[in-house]
């Protein structure tokens, strides 16, 4: 049976860190794996960044307006199934993940190449995702000696199936 077309593109592979809460003692933080993530703008100072509506992270994102995207480093497979696979609302996701807090109190990914902090400026359906366009504030690169995680390679290594 012949793929559909747009199993053929190749997505860069990332991951939303976002925060809630910072008012509160316990702020809540988590971690998603995201494929859909576009410049919407020549400039590279809005991005559009499509979230799963049943996740964790889209709550916190509609809260408070903040997250980084990490854009993941092929050494960094494994946060495929520790990001995508399992819900945030039961356990801690980036326990035990190399990260740190920016400026604003949002992790961001150590080990990644890089992330762009962002302001979310307004959303939109988008099917069983919702569609968050954001800001830029900032874009920072960490490791820029590594390669980026595709969703070739994900299929090639069997960490998704399609």
């Amino acid at each position: 049976m012949p793929r559909k077309l747009l199993k053929y593109k190749n997505y860069d592979i990332q991951a939303v860190t976002t925060v809630a809460g910072l008012d509160s003692a316990t702020p809540r933080r988590n971690a998603n794996i995201v494929a859909w993530v576009m410049a919407t703008d020549m400039g590279g100072h809005v991005l559009a960044i499509a979230l799963y509506k049943v996740d964790y992270t889209i709550e916190l994102v509609r809260e408070s307006g903040l997250l980084n995207v990490n854009l993941l480093a092929t050494d960094q497979i494994n946060l495929v199934r520790k990001f995508g696979q399992q819900s945030g609302r039961e356990r801690d996701k980036l326990k035990r993940v190399p990260m740190q807090l920016d400026e604003r109190g949002c992790p961001y990914l150590t080990e990644a190449i890089g992330y762009a902090q962002c302001r979310v400026l307004h959303s939109t359906d988008a099917g069983d995702h919702e569609l968050f366009v954001c800001q830029v504030e900032k874009q920072v690169v960490l490791n820029s000696d590594k390669s980026v995680l595709t969703y070739a390679l994900l299929r090639e290594k069997k960490a998704v199936r399609g």
